[in-house]
């Protein structure tokens, strides 16, 4: 069983930090982190997705984003990324955690696309579209974690 989940994304502001929250609800007792590839170290979860985030009962107000570090990596029993770049990233990182870092859209059907955008500084839109890819697929990987 995946104890210790990591979620990674680019500045860890608005994708990691929300979907970290939504497989913390749904997985009650497993410990669910996020970080950043290129972290906004310090900051809240943007407003946009704070919003939409709060609005689906989430609680993100006390997030501050964090860069991620090999330690991290190795710590998490899965890592789930956004996208194949960020993938790489981390097996750059740490090699032999290649195997246990997939796409937090890997159970989507290919036609809502496997990866995940960065809806930062993009319309309200965009987050809004964002927002519902990643509930489908943390509802996806909370049934098979």
């Amino acid at each position: 069983m995946f104890h210790h989940i990591l979620v990674v994304c680019t500045g860890n502001i608005c994708r990691s930090p929300v979907a970290a929250a939504m497989l913390a609800r749904a997985l009650p007792g497993r410990k669910v982190e996020s970080a950043g590839l290129g972290a906004l170290v310090g900051q809240g979860v943007e407003p946009t997705a704070r919003a939409l985030a709060e609005a689906d009962g989430l609680a993100v107000s006390e997030h501050r984003a964090r860069q991620l570090t090999p330690e991290m990596i190795r710590s998490a029993d899965i890592v789930l990324v956004m996208s194949e770049g960020q993938r790489q990233a981390v097996g750059e990182l740490v090699p032999e955690a290649l195997g246990k870092t997939l796409l937090l859209g890997h159970w989507l059907e290919e036609s809502h696309g496997r990866q995940i955008p960065d809806p930062y500084r993009k319309s309200r839109q965009v987050f809004e579209e964002v927002h519902e890819l990643l509930r489908l697929a943390t509802d996806r990987w909370a049934t098979r974690l």
